[in-house]
């Protein structure tokens, strides 16, 4: 009954994306299987921090990685705050816990030679859906909002005349966003395509199927990934690859790192620093070319 009560409490009140409570609960619930299967303990709310570290080291063996296994007992630490503040429980097992050590993680940006090279020779088909799909490109990294935030855009959300965007962010945070006013006619044109479909059952919001439906995780993923496939050789092409290279692409450009920060809805400066690697490389290549005492 907890577990179902956290699930809620994540959806509704901490307006996670689907995706994430999903994550949430089967976290949770691989947890509670090896309690009942290796403890016999049918109720976790009564774990003790030596049975979750015994999970810990499970995990570890079967060959999880660190970072997926803090992941893990985040999800777990999370139910058992949600449990003391809801007076169902009286300590959090969890409360000295430190996170197994992971390698730092550096998610390499598109180019701006890349970004122009799918924006510029890419073909995107004169149809509802390659407007579509350029516009998702275009959007994601002219904004930097995430992928959630593109999925619930509503039309009502963009402001053409200020010239804006309002984005409904992590826990319920808004943020108003500028658009680029070479964006405006493309996102009128995808508009006007939009409004000629057949059937439209999610009018709201902006980014729908060809079905009329508004756009789903995969969907998003799937346009990235596909169209990067064209132009770029990188392991990893996503929509969070777009958020890390518009940030990477301002803080290049002389961008204020609290600017950044606000555009990107961080709470905290220190989220918004780990897209400074680059920056600060781009300013080792300019300080090693200009600066007289440098041999070249």
């Amino acid at each position: 009954m907890s577990i179902s009560s956290f699930i809620t409490y994540l959806s509704l009140e901490k307006n996670y994306s689907p995706h994430t409570v999903l994550a949430y609960e089967k976290d949770i619930l691989d947890f509670k299987e090896f309690a009942a299967l290796q403890f016999d303990l049918t109720d976790i709310d009564e774990a003790s921090y030596a049975l979750i570290r015994s999970w810990v080291i499970k995990l570890v063996e079967s060959g999880i990685s660190h970072r997926s296994v803090n992941r893990k007992i985040a999800s777990l630490k999370a139910y058992y705050k949600f449990l003391l503040g809801t007076e169902k429980l009286s300590a959090n097992p969890l409360a000295k816990h430190k996170a197994l050590k992971t390698p730092k993680k550096i998610e390499v940006p598109f180019s701006e030679r890349e970004m122009e090279e799918v924006l510029r020779q890419v073909v995107f088909n004169n149809t509802f859906e390659g407007k579509r799909d350029k516009l998702i490109i275009e959007l994601l990294y002219a904004t930097g909002i995430r992928r959630a935030e593109l999925i619930n855009l509503q039309v009502k959300d963009v402001d053409f005349g200020a010239g804006t965007i309002k984005v409904l962010g992590k826990r319920n945070k808004e943020r108003i966003i500028p658009l680029l006013e070479s964006l405006k006619e493309t996102v009128l044109d995808y508009i006007e395509e939009r409004d000629r479909l057949p059937t439209i059952r999610d009018r709201g919001f902006i980014f729908l199927t060809s079905k009329g439906n508004k756009i789903y995780e995969t969907l998003v993923y799937r346009v990235i990934n596909g169209y990067f496939s064209e132009v770029s050789t990188k392991v990893k092409k996503s929509p969070h690859i777009l958020r890390h290279t518009f940030a990477t692409h301002l803080l290049n450009k002389g961008a204020d790192l609290n600017a950044v920060k606000e555009l990107l809805g961080h709470s905290s400066l220190a989220s918004t620093q780990v897209y400074t690697h680059n920056s600060i490389a781009e300013l080792k290549k300019v300080h090693l070319s200009a600066h007289p005492r440098n041999k070249k």
